[in-house]
C-alpha cells in the first residue's frame, strides 16, 4: 500500500476545509464581536481564526469522512466543493479537525460566559452530528436545512454573548434573515446532489420532497430573509436587496427534475462566489452603520 506524503495529507485536508467558504463563518463571528466591542483585541483575532480554519475543517472534515460513500458517486467533488477522502486519511481527518480546534476552544472557554459557553458548545454539537452518527442530522430531511444553517449564523451568535451585546427586536430580526438565508442555501445545495445522495442511500430535504419542491423552498426563505431585513433600522433594510442576487441564482432552477437535479451545480458554482459579493455588500452597510453610530 502506498504511503501518503505529508504534503498531500494536508493538501487534501486543505480541500477537505473548503478554503473557499472560510469567510462565511469566521465574518460573522468578527463583524458581531467587533461591532459590539469597538475595539481589535485578543479575542476577536483568536476567534475570528477558529472559524476562519479549524472550525470549518471540523465541519467539513467529518462530513468528508461519513459522507465518503455518497462523495464516490458525484461528481462534483474533489475541489472547491470539497475531497474525496482517501479512507486512510478518515481518522487523520477527524484528528487533524479535534487537534486543531482544541487550542482555541480552551481560550474562548477561559476568557467567555457561562451564556458564551452554552452558545459556543451547542455550536460546535451541531458541527459535530450533522454529519457524525449517532444523530447524522444531515439525514432529517428539514433539520439538515436549519443545523446547516446554524453552522453560519451561530458564530454571529457567541460573537454576540461573547462581547456581550444588548439583544434588541432588530438584532433579533437580523439573526433570523441570516438563519433564513442559511436554510433557504443549504437547500438550494442539497438539490444537485439529490441522484447521488439516492444511490447511497443517504437522505435529506431534496431527496424526500424532490428537486423542485426544494428550489421553491429556498425562494421562499430568500425572500423571507430580505422581507425580515426590513424590520431593522437603516441602512439594514439596504441589505434585503441582496436577496435579489440569490434569488435570480436560483430562480432558473424552480422546475428542475430530479433526474436532472445536477443541473444546479451551475447555480450552486455561482452561489460560492455570489457569498464574496454579498459579504462585500454587507460590509459596506456594516460600516456605514459604524461611523452613523459612532
Amino acid at each position: 500500500m502506498t504511503t501518503l506524503s505529508a504534503g498531500t495529507v494536508a493538501r487534501t485536508l486543505f480541500v477537505s476545509s473548503r478554503p473557499v467558504s472560510w469567510i462565511n463563518t469566521a465574518f460573522p463571528f468578527a463583524a458581531a464581536y467587533l461591532l459590539t466591542v469597538r475595539e481589535i483585541d485578543v479575542t476577536l483575532i483568536v476567534g475570528t481564526m477558529f472559524f476562519l480554519i479549524p472550525y470549518n475543517l471540523a465541519m467539513y472534515g467529518i462530513n468528508d469522512v461519513f459522507d465518503y460513500e455518497s462523495d464516490l458517486r458525484n461528481p462534483r467533488k474533489g475541489g472547491a466543493h470539497g475531497a474525496v477522502l482517501d479512507r486512510r486519511l478518515h481518522t487523520i481527518t477527524l484528528w487533524a479537525a479535534g487537534l486543531s480546534c482544541l487550542p482555541f476552544l480552551v481560550y474562548l472557554v477561559v476568557v467567555g460566559s457561562p451564556l458564551s459557553w452554552a452558545v459556543l458548545a451547542a455550536s460546535m454539537f451541531f458541527v459535530v452530528f450533522y454529519s457524525a452518527p449517532p444523530l447524522r442530522l444531515k439525514e432529517v430531511p428539514f433539520a439538515d436545512s436549519a443545523t446547516s444553517s446554524i453552522h453560519f449564523f451561530s458564530p454571529a451568535v457567541y460573537g454576540l454573548v461573547l462581547a456581550g451585546a444588548t439583544w434588541t427586536p432588530q438584532l433579533g430580526a437580523i439573526v433570523g434573515a441570516f438563519a433564513l438565508w442559511g436554510v433557504a442555501s443549504h437547500a438550494f445545495g442539497a438539490v444537485q446532489d439529490v441522484v447521488a445522495d439516492r444511490d447511497a442511500d443517504i437522505a435529506s430535504i431534496a431527496t424526500v420532497r424532490g428537486a423542485r419542491w426544494t428550489v421553491r423552498f429556498a425562494l421562499v426563505c430568500y425572500t423571507l430573509a430580505g422581507l425580515v431585513m426590513l424590520l431593522t433600522s437603516w441602512p439594514g433594510p439596504l441589505a434585503g436587496l441582496l436577496a435579489l442576487l440569490y434569488l435570480g441564482t436560483v430562480w432558473p432552477y424552480r422546475n428542475v427534475a430530479d433526474a436532472d437535479a445536477e443541473r444546479a451545480t451551475a447555480g450552486w458554482r455561482r452561489f460560492l462566489w455570489l457569498n464574496q459579493i454579498a459579504g462585500f455588500g454587507v460590509t459596506l452597510l456594516l460600516i456605514w452603520w459604524w461611523l452613523q453610530t459612532s
